[in-house]
């Protein structure tokens, strides 16, 4: 095997780098009980440079292991069992969502290892839109 890394991973449209960091700031944000509070925009930049830092020096392994902990956030919210906006956990959702059914195209097991991701997304998708649709009865 060459040196070289592989990057075929990084077949990504701009939306989890654009969008992700924001929702996921305030996902964490509203189920987080730190002693020292931050701001809404210091959490999203700490989000921010974390996704950064996962696309420029992460691999496959690591950024699915990312949109896991998103998958965990986003499926808590639509189950009820934490808290957080429902319009922002579908945010979320939708672009792990769409990033999981794009990996179809892309060499790599990646669409196998996101298999039981993109099923729990799809049920959690479904109940928040519902959700948002109804006006947040159950």
């Amino acid at each position: 095997m060459s040196g070289r890394r592989r990057l075929d991973w990084l077949g990504l449209t701009p939306e989890p780098e654009r969008e992700l960091p924001t929702a996921v700031a305030a996902l964490r944000a509203s189920s987080s009980s730190t002693a020292t509070p931050r701001t809404a925009e210091e959490l999203a930049v700490a989000e921010r440079r974390r996704v950064e830092r996962l696309i420029l020096r992460g691999s496959r392994h690591s950024w699915l292991r990312y949109l896991a902990e998103v998958t965990d956030l986003v499926t808590g919210v639509a189950a009820g069992s934490r808290t957080g906006d429902p319009a922002t956990a579908l945010l979320a959702g939708e672009v792990v969502l769409d990033h999981h059914r794009m990996l179809i195209g892309l060499p790599g097991p990646g669409y196998g290892r996101t298999a039981t991701d993109r099923t729990a997304l799809e049920g959690a998708v479904r109940t928040l839109r519902t959700h948002i649709r109804t006006g947040g009865s159950r």
